[in-house]
């Protein structure tokens, strides 16, 4: 019997190392004239919150701290890979000015019911937990770009 247990353990610590080169492609890429901080007037404080909270998932530039390693590599890219479907800021130029809006809207929702940042990606990352004022801090921004981009679209 134990000859087996020890036999079961070096199995599995064989395939966890053989795992580790077989890992998925990284989200990393250079911020491009279409990402939303090329595109928009950011303040700074927004920029640091969205970065912390949002952008990991959201655009195509993952920044990838110990979870190099399979299989949690594989749910993080899920994770990401999902985000981007949803929303990619990087893509962010290429989108129309209604579609801006309703994300825009979509954003102080799900911060405010505290939907996003998902919980699994607030507990690995505690900065991205965001508290009450930088809640509204965000909603304060979204609603006035929001504005700012209607009032854009029907000038012209």
């Amino acid at each position: 019997m134990r000859k087996i247990v020890r036999l079961l353990g070096i199995i599995f610590v064989l395939s966890f190392i053989v795992l580790q080169f077989f890992q998925p492609e990284k989200n990393k890429e250079e911020i491009t004239a279409n990402h939303i901080f090329k595109q928009e007037q950011v303040p700074d404080k927004i920029k640091t919150t969205l970065a912390e909270a949002c952008l990991d998932c959201h655009s195509n530039n993952t920044r990838y701290t110990w979870y190099h390693f399979m299989p949690v590599s594989l749910m993080v890219n899920k994770h990401v890979i999902e985000g981007k479907d949803e929303l990619n800021f990087s893509d962010w130029g290429n989108m129309d000015v209604f579609e801006k809006i309703t994300i825009l809207e979509e954003m102080c929702q799900e911060t405010e019911r505290s939907t996003m940042p998902l919980k699994s990606y607030r507990v690995i990352h505690p900065k991205a937990k965001l508290k009450n004022n930088e809640i509204a801090d965000l909603c304060d921004w979204t609603s006035k770009l929001a504005e700012e981009l209607l009032a854009k679209a029907i000038s012209k």
